[in-house]
């Protein structure tokens, strides 16, 4: 089979989108597929750019398209690029911020309907609209109603469909059309010399927090609630909280909340993904700040499951009406201490939801 991916940029490391395209189609080639990515709006290029780039010793063909360029321009290219290679299928891998910086790409239906060929389409939904949740600002809300307009543009009868969140794939089906759930897989490559920590007399008790930390977590309470817990549980391990990669300035107040309790905390700053894999090896728990509902599209949550952690979101309020999220395998939300509690008792399950070979295959099944 013959895949065209695009999607909004493909600099390594610096798109999550793009490194999550690369991956796939890594494992694609490896198991026989012919595979391209196109970038229509590749913000670390001047110049149409067609290389190769390497994950896990395989290359991927990649044609990148500058951010600044032309849309007349842009359709020209990506025609030419579908004449010489014919594909079977195109997948969007579609961020309405990876191809405007407003989130507002009104030339992107347009530009697809206008491509000629023999290919079939199919989307993946990383993400639909703003302004879902009922504290929304007006603002946001406004964005929003723009965004869906585009996504119900962009939507057709013969698409295939996929997204991550049980969310996304309820607010698709009431525009009208059905997707079906493609979990996401982690970008980091698991480090074949680590380990998994699991002996019960280690003398610290890790918990990890990777990615940018969202605001609005209610930190100070589950931080007290936590050393309660384990207070009574007589726990004598030291606790430590271990802060992975580029945190972001919400992890300000996670400084603040556990040097007034005087809780043991690393920064690691930037760190390669080798090294990331046994940090996250030596870790008993993940935390997850992002709000409960939204998890299924989270990276860093994807990691940590691959690293057979249980997680705990400790996350701001962010509800959606009419929605109701079932509960998740690996995942619990903190609401207060029994909650706790009942994480910690949590055993993980082991699953393949998060496997690149397993995301790979659902991925083919569902085109054919």
């Amino acid at each position: 089979m013959k895949i065209l991916f695009i999607c909004g940029s493909l600099e390594p490391g610096k798109d999550g989108v793009g490194d999550y395209t690369r991956r796939l189609c890594g494992e694609l080639i490896r198991t026989g597929h012919e595979v391209q990515i196109l970038s229509l709006c590749d913000y670390q290029v001047t110049s149409f750019t067609l290389d190769f780039q390497e994950i896990e010793v395989i290359k991927v063909v990649t044609n990148r398209i500058p951010k600044a360029t032309s849309n007349e321009q842009r359709f020209s290219w990506s025609q030419d690029i579908l004449n010489e290679f014919q594909p079977d299928w195109i997948s969007l891998q579609f961020v309405p911020y990876s191809f405007n910086p407003r989130g507002l790409p009104f030339w992107l239906p347009s530009l697809f309907k206008k491509l000629k060929g023999n290919h079939k389409w199919h989307i993946m939904f990383h993400e639909l609209w703003i302004g879902m949740d009922l504290h929304a600002t007006l603002k946001s809300k406004c964005i929003g109603l723009l965004q869906k307009r585009l996504v119900s543009t962009i939507l057709k009868e013969k698409i295939i469909i996929n997204t991550q969140t049980d969310l996304y794939q309820y607010k698709i089906a009431s525009l009208g059309f059905n997707a079906q759930i493609l979990p996401l897989f982690s970008n980091i490559i698991k480090n074949s010399e680590s380990y998994i920590q699991t002996n019960e007399d280690e003398s610290e008790l890790k918990f990890c927090i990777f990615g940018s930390i969202h605001y609005g977590a209610p930190v100070e309470k589950f931080i007290e609630e936590l050393k309660l817990v384990l207070f009574e549980s007589k726990e004598k391990r030291i606790v430590k909280f271990v802060f992975i990669g580029h945190s972001g300035v919400a992890i300000e107040e996670w400084k603040k909340v556990l040097l007034v309790n005087k809780i043991n905390f690393e920064i690691t700053g930037f760190v390669t993904d080798k090294e990331i894999s046994s940090i996250l090896s030596s870790c008993q728990y993940g935390i997850s700040t992002t709000p409960y509902i939204l998890n299924q599209k989270s990276g860093s949550l994807a990691a940590m499951f691959d690293h057979q952690l249980s997680v705990l979101s400790v996350a701001r309020n962010w509800t959606v009406n009419g929605f109701n999220q079932e509960p998740f395998l690996n995942l619990m939300n903190y609401e207060n201490k029994e909650s706790i509690k009942d994480f910690l008792n949590k055993k993980f399950i082991q699953s393949n939801n998060n496997n690149l070979e397993f995301v790979a295959v659902k991925f083919l099944e569902g085109l054919k």
